[in-house]
């Protein structure tokens, strides 16, 4: 099965938020993807609420709920209290954990596994116990998934920031590529599922799927809602539903 599409709508919400006023809708966008065969919705709600507020997440919530009930929801960010109380509120389907800075401009690089195992093991475990499935945002890194496997993570999301900054050099890309790749077998080898996300578009997931064929979900947003300016959001959608082999 090719690997599902979950939109994040931050971008949306960063744009939203550069006005007092009510659009574009963060929901209404999730809405259209949902409508157009998106298969889940990711928001990053950040501390200082830069992009999505917490306002965002009963709605979205209730969106899915109310509408497409088949869908997911997947909230993503730093294990903080506060992160960890917002998403216990908000049950959202997948957490995915990532080890930002609350000033960073945008998630640049995974956890280490061994380092941060003492720090990610315990709240791993309070989500599992929650009811959630829980990933783990990684470095193209072969070498960290018995790490990973053994905070007791469902998955990991590879951070593909770097093959998608490769875009106009094919040598470059095609190596990232395949660093991405032998981690992805390695964690399959672990008993991990795979995510991936960051700097995707409909010109390089192609080959990325190609590559790792068991991918389980692919989180876009940057991309994506460039590319919606241009197609709107369902045309988009469609785009990047055929380039993940859908």
């Amino acid at each position: 099965m090719p690997a599902k599409l979950s939109v994040n709508l931050n971008a949306i919400a960063m744009l939203r938020n550069r006005r007092d006023l009510p659009w574009p809708s963060v929901t209404g966008i999730g809405r259209l993807a949902l409508a157009a065969g998106a298969h889940g919705l990711t928001v990053h709600p950040r501390p200082d609420e830069r992009h999505t507020r917490h306002s965002d997440l009963p709605e979205i919530r209730a969106l899915i709920d109310d509408e497409f009930p088949q869908a997911e929801f997947n909230i993503e960010g730093y294990p903080s209290e506060d992160f960890l109380t917002l998403v216990e509120k908000h049950q959202p389907e997948q957490v995915t954990l990532v080890p930002d800075d609350p000033a960073q401009a945008t998630s640049d690089h995974g956890w280490n596994f061994v380092a941060d195992a003492a720090l990610l093991t315990p709240i791993v475990r309070r989500l599992k116990k929650g009811g959630f499935r829980v990933s783990l945002f990684s470095d193209a890194d072969s070498a960290g998934m018995t790490a990973a496997r053994d905070t007791g993570a469902d998955r990991i999301e590879l951070y593909t920031g770097p093959y998608g900054s490769y875009h106009s050099d094919s040598a470059k890309a095609a190596k990232e590529l395949e660093r991405l790749g032998k981690t992805a077998d390695a964690a399959l080898a672990a008993g991990l599922q795979v995510n991936a996300g960051h700097d995707l578009t409909v010109g390089n997931l192609p080959a990325l799927a190609k590559r790792i064929p068991v991918l389980a979900e692919v989180s876009i947003g940057h991309g994506l809602t460039a590319d919606a300016l241009e197609y709107g959001m369902a045309g988009t959608v469609g785009r990047f539903l055929r380039a993940c082999g859908w």
